[in-house]
């Protein structure tokens, strides 16, 4: 084939085969030329190409099935992902604000907390013991028998919950190992059916109880 300027040569009219081959000038030391497949040139351009500036034109959106957002805008992403306007919104307690937690706590500012419903324990039998699960329940106790409810240890500071005798079975409040559970009376009972009654730990194992109760 005679000698032709690259300008002059005749364009590939399909994509090249990774096998195809082009020519390239090794410059290192005396310059020669050499060849290299397609296949060699993309896997060093994926290997190391980066984009420093301008823009990339053409690209379709990575849908979030293959790890990407599906979108070019941040609020596509946003909703494609699920995320809504929290993911956007500043932490704080003013209105339109994410609540944070900070030191195990969070702080509402002074705010009002709304729609708040204790969960409920319902326990039928004659004997329960007191769970870190428990904290801020309602406890119901319905047993025509004595039920002893064992404050268990290890609950932490500030462990709360209310207990209510539900039916003629009266509720006894024991200790467990190493608690100490304390009334301004002396008291250890719930007074009767429908009575209510709070334990509150001000520090851990140590618990004062409060309410409708009795000796």
């Amino acid at each position: 084939m005679a000698n032709k300027k690259i300008s002059e040569l005749t364009a590939l009219g399909t994509a090249p085969a990774t096998g195809d081959v082009l020519p390239i000038t090794d410059v290192s030391g005396t310059p020669t030329t050499k060849k290299v497949t397609v296949a060699n040139l993309l896997a060093a351009t994926n290997s190391s190409a980066a984009i420093t500036g301008g823009s990339v034109a053409g690209i379709t959106d990575l849908a979030v099935a293959d790890g990407g957002t599906g979108s070019s805008t941040a609020s596509g992403a946003r909703t494609n992902l699920g995320l809504g306007t929290a993911a956007v919104a500043a932490t704080g307690t003013s209105d339109g604000n994410v609540l944070a937690v900070a030191s195990s706590a969070v702080d509402l500012g002074g705010n009002a907390l709304h729609g708040f419903t204790a969960s409920v324990n319902a326990q039928t039998g004659t004997t329960y013991t007191l769970v870190a699960a428990d904290k801020g329940k309602v406890i119901t106790l319905n047993n025509g028998s004595a039920i002893t409810v064992t404050v268990a240890p290890s609950l932490g500071a500030g462990f709360t919950c209310t207990c209510i005798q539900i039916g003629a079975g009266q509720v006894t409040f024991a200790a467990g190992s190493g608690v100490t559970v304390s009334n301004r009376q002396s008291h250890t009972k719930i007074a009767g059916n429908k009575g209510v009654a709070t334990l509150a730990a001000y520090v851990a194992d140590t618990f004062v109880l409060g309410g409708d109760t009795a000796s």
